[in-house]
């Protein structure tokens, strides 16, 4: 029997926790033909949700459903490529009648798309290889807009296209959802004042052409309500306030309860009880598998970058990190020199800033910080 906190990817309905509201409507809002930005902190599960909406008949006989990650992309020939890899996998398992209409559409590709002894195509495009993205672009939304379904794309962490060097990359992105009405498109991002700014901003190509949902915390009743019926399937017996307990200390964010949990789940024989007396033993493996990480990440930081890291760390919840109040307290250099590590560490993903409330993005990061005496 598997351990049912999953703690890597989307793994079923059966390890799905509740979302029952935000499931109904963004399915409602896809098959109505919306496009929606969903924004919320990573490690909430955007992703899993999206998977989770994706994962039932209708989608699955109606719709081409795509996800494409983008966070790993620097540039729109990245993006370009992503997003062809991601089509290409998604439509490979379904056939040659429906891959071979993609593969047929990407002229300026065709002699990258490499075919196996079975004649089914992959796609063979490393990241910075694709020397017109334009063109390639503008024959993937054909595609989408010529194929034999209504296509559903998802774009993970969408909001790293603000980060290219070309200006004009949301402008051009904008004109092809816009046109493509065969189409439509969830654009999922984990920070807030990126995508705040790119879909609210009325200077913003993207403004006013979605739909948004804030993706908000897993409630406390149901996330214990799951919890405990997985460890009693199981033949285990897991008590309430082993959940409360550390969803007051993660701030209920998903990903981090599920990997304690999941490492509690481990550690509890069939029969015996789950106890909030097992939680710090089971924190401190996790913290202690990731030390030696966490401590070259801390001394490849840039002094003034590490400095400004350790102050909002110290603080739990930071605001008005360039303020006067904040840097005096923590004998740092100047207000513009927190600005400029802070811009850093957004970039790095360190931090995170949620509505001008800055923390330490891992959370087992800032445990770690904690027990080496360093805030």
């Amino acid at each position: 029997m598997r351990n049912p906190f999953v703690t890597n990817g989307y793994a079923g309905a059966e390890y799905f926790c509740d979302r029952e509201v935000e499931t109904a409507d963004l399915r409602s809002l896809l098959m109505n033909e919306n496009n929606v930005a969903l924004i919320s902190p990573r490690r909430l599960g955007k992703t899993e949700l999206i998977y989770h909406v994706f994962d039932c008949e209708e989608f699955r006989s109606d719709y081409h459903c795509f996800v494409v990650d983008v966070y790993a992309t620097r540039s729109l020939s990245d993006f370009v490529n992503m997003l062809g890899k991601a089509v290409l996998d998604e439509l490979r398992p379904k056939g040659r009648s429906v891959w071979e209409r993609f593969v047929s559409a990407m002229a300026s590709l065709r002699s990258e798309i490499s075919f196996d002894m079975n004649g089914v195509p992959s796609w063979s495009v490393g990241l910075g290889e694709i020397r017109n993205p334009a063109a390639t672009l503008d024959e993937i939304f054909s595609y989408l807009q010529n194929a034999d379904r209504p296509c559903i794309v998802a774009i993970d962490e969408f909001q790293q296209v603000t980060r290219y060097d070309d200006p004009t990359v949301e402008a051009t992105l904008r004109t092809y959802v816009q046109k493509t009405t065969n189409a439509h498109f969830i654009f999922s991002g984990s920070q807030r004042h990126l995508m705040d700014g790119m879909f609210t901003s009325p200077s913003r190509p993207f403004y006013q052409s979605v739909t948004i949902m804030n993706l908000m915390p897993l409630g406390l009743d149901k996330y214990t309500d799951f919890c405990v019926s997985k460890f009693m399937e199981n033949g285990r017996v897991l008590d309430p306030a082993v959940v409360s307990t550390i969803y007051d200390r993660f701030d209920g964010v998903t990903s981090y309860m599920h990997r304690v949990l999941n490492v509690l789940y481990s550690r509890t024989e069939k029969g015996s009880t789950c106890t909030v007396a097992m939680i710090d033993d089971a924190v401190e493996f996790i913290v202690r598998l990731s030390s030696d990480t966490y401590e070259s990440l801390l001394y490849q930081m840039p002094l003034r970058q590490r400095d400004v890291f350790l102050a909002i760390a110290s603080e739990g919840t930071a605001r008005e990190v360039t303020g006067g109040a904040f840097v005096r307290r923590h004998a740092l250099v100047s207000p513009s020199a927190v600005a400029s590590a802070v811009k850093g560490l957004l970039e790095k993903d360190f931090i995170t800033n949620d509505r001008g409330e800055y923390l330490v993005y891992d959370r087992f990061f800032r445990l770690w910080l904690s027990r080496k005496g360093l805030i």
